[in-house]
């Protein structure tokens, strides 16, 4: 069993961000040199979620505004905004985009269906933030 490890660091401009990161895996998968196996991409902060989907950009717009509708940015609203954060909404996003996506690894080569795609979404940026990519296998 092999296992490779390689860090990604992202520093958004806006707010929230959707960036399509699957050419970037697909590099580190072909470095890894791992044929057989499973690859994870994690956000490791709880401001940031990865997920798989259609780079089409109007669905991306619609994400972002179904997430703006289920928590939209309102330094007022939250509990957590009491605490001198104002990022309340950011993780509520999160919690709906989840925290990272396993891939498998077949032929060397990422084994998607039609039209998948990996992503990293930002929803508090504006600093610096990292992904974990991490691939198991022979």
């Amino acid at each position: 069993m092999k296992f490779h490890t390689e860090y990604l660091s992202f520093h958004t401009n806006k707010r929230r961000e959707y960036l399509n990161i699957t050419p970037r895996i697909e590099e580190i998968v072909r470095t890894s040199g791992i044929k057989e196996g499973l690859c994870l991409v994690n956000a490791m902060h709880i401001t940031a979620s990865v997920y798989i989907n259609d780079d089409e950009a109007g669905l991306i717009q619609d994400f972002d505004e179904f997430l703006e509708k289920q928590a939209p940015y309102d330094a007022a609203k939250y509990r957590h905004h009491r605490t001198g954060e104002d990022n309340g909404d950011a993780h509520i996003k999160r919690q709906l985009f989840g925290r990272e996506v396993v891939v498998a690894v077949t032929g060397g080569k990422l084994d998607f269906g039609p039209w998948e795609q990996i992503f990293y979404g930002e929803f508090d940026g504006r600093r610096r933030k990292r992904v974990l990519v991490k691939i198991i296998g022979e």
